[in-house]
């Protein structure tokens, strides 16, 4: 198997395996600083404050700016794209979830695929390589463009042509020399219906989000009180937000997902508005067990529960 001579051939070896396993696209790029303008836009963003709850942006800069210091000898980063889109979707008028935390988390679906990928790229490296899925300071979409899987979009999701942008990143480092990709160039074009149809305005520029505004993250990441004007437009909202990427016209070609992890449980499905006033923290433990909405805890649903009732009284939106 390594004794192909020719890194651009163990390149489509590699890539091809990738698929095999599971992911549905797989990008190489090649291991550098990321570019200045990069680099300074992101520390204008921590200095504006629009990371909000996110402390942990703020940590380990140099190394997001640098994905050599996170594995020594770096050479490749090969970025993969593992797609997320329910086959089943909630019924309307329940408490609603964004479609990512639908099914099992991600975070352990990624991981074990991208372990099973390392195996077989240390058969042409020599090394393990770095496994990271959300896990370690590297910016994923940044890295994704550079290995042609896709193009920000206005929504500062990452878009892949063809197939939209639910999809979850991840990326395997390497100290194996393969030939990059080439980099996928934008093509928002004039549409901006996302940051048109973003209810809180936390789209403010192309590609740019103010966390402090964004439903997504105050319903995860605070836990705290939701500022009113956040949570008046939370709508029927209890766990992220998908608006941005549901009017996104790029998603129009979005196909359901064929990987069994990520389909809903029927108990699930089942949370309407009487499950949830019923709920408690061992219920909450059982059907979130190996979800990642166990990161806004049973205290921060049920908080967004009480704003979701209270918007079902006198809607905004």
């Amino acid at each position: 198997m390594a004794s192909c001579s020719k890194p651009s051939e163990w390149r489509e070896i590699i890539r091809n395996e990738a698929l095999r396993i599971g992911f549905d696209a797989c990008g190489f790029a090649r291991v550098e600083e990321v570019d200045v303008d990069m680099r300074d836009s992101y520390r204008q963003w921590l200095a504006s404050g629009k990371q909000a709850q996110m402390g942990y942006l703020d940590n380990y800069v140099e190394l997001r700016d640098n994905p050599a210091l996170l594995y020594p000898g770096a050479r490749t980063m090969i970025c993969v794209a593992l797609n997320y889109y329910p086959v089943r979707f909630q019924s309307g008028g329940s408490p609603r979830f964004a479609y990512y935390a639908y099914g099992r988390d991600y975070h352990d679906v990624m991981r074990d695929k991208l372990r099973q990928l390392a195996v077989f790229v240390s058969s042409y490296s020599g090394d393990t390589g770095r496994v990271c899925c959300d896990t370690a300071p590297v910016r994923e979409r940044y890295w994704a463009v550079r290995a042609g899987l896709g193009f920000i979009g206005k929504n500062a999701q990452l878009i892949i042509p063809g197939k939209g942008s639910f999809f979850f990143l991840g990326e395997l480092i390497t100290s194996l020399d393969l030939p990059p990709d080439s980099p996928v160039v934008a093509r928002c074009g004039d549409c901006s219906r996302c940051m048109d149809s973003c209810p809180t305005g936390a789209l403010y520029a192309p590609g740019s989000v103010d966390a402090r505004l964004c439903i997504s993250c105050q319903t995860i990441e605070n836990k705290g009180d939701i500022a009113p004007f956040v949570a008046d437009r939370m709508g029927d909202r209890v766990y992220g937000c998908d608006t941005c990427q549901q009017c996104c016209p790029w998603n129009k070609s979005a196909r359901p997902s064929v990987h069994h992890e990520f389909a809903p449980s029927e108990e699930f499905l089942a949370l309407d508005a009487s499950r949830f006033e019923t709920m408690t923290p061992d219920d909450f433990n059982r059907i979130f067990r190996h979800s990642a909405v166990k990161r806004a805890k049973y205290d921060g649903l049920k908080r967004n529960f009480e704003i979701w009732k209270k918007n079902r009284k006198s809607p905004i939106e």
